[in-house]
């Protein structure tokens, strides 16, 4: 897949979908979001992971793991295309004060799918 190809990927409409709804309400466009938007992540689950019931969030998508890496470049590159500005979030488990642990999206724990996955797009200021 590549910049001139990507719109053409069987995701795209859906990403664009779900891009379009966060929009619609909001001016943050995180990839959790658009995973629950697309029907890939359920909201339980992702509150599961934020306190830490659940060890790492790609245990509980409802893709497998190169589809997902697929639908973080596609979005990255919407994103880029409807210029919005990338901003890297931490997460951090949510619950008692003082325990405020790093959460993992992954397995492994790689660098780079944990840096796509807390990569969140912002509208520009004015």
């Amino acid at each position: 897949m590549t910049v001139k190809d990507y719109r053409s990927d069987q995701f795209y409409s859906r990403i664009v979908l779900a891009v379009s709804a966060i929009l619609a309400t909001g001016k943050v466009v995180a990839p959790i979001d658009v995973l629950v938007g697309m029907g890939l992540l359920k909201p339980e689950d992702v509150e599961d992971w934020r306190f830490g019931r659940i060890p790492y969030l790609e245990r509980v998508i409802y893709c497998n793991l190169t589809k997902v890496g697929r639908i973080l470049r596609i979005l990255q590159m919407h994103a880029y295309e409807l210029n919005l500005v990338p901003s890297r979030t931490a997460y951090v488990r949510w619950g008692r004060k003082g325990h405020r642990a790093p959460l993992r999206f992954s397995k492994t724990g790689d660098l780079k799918i944990e840096e796509a996955y807390g990569r969140h797009f912002m509208r520009p200021n004015g």
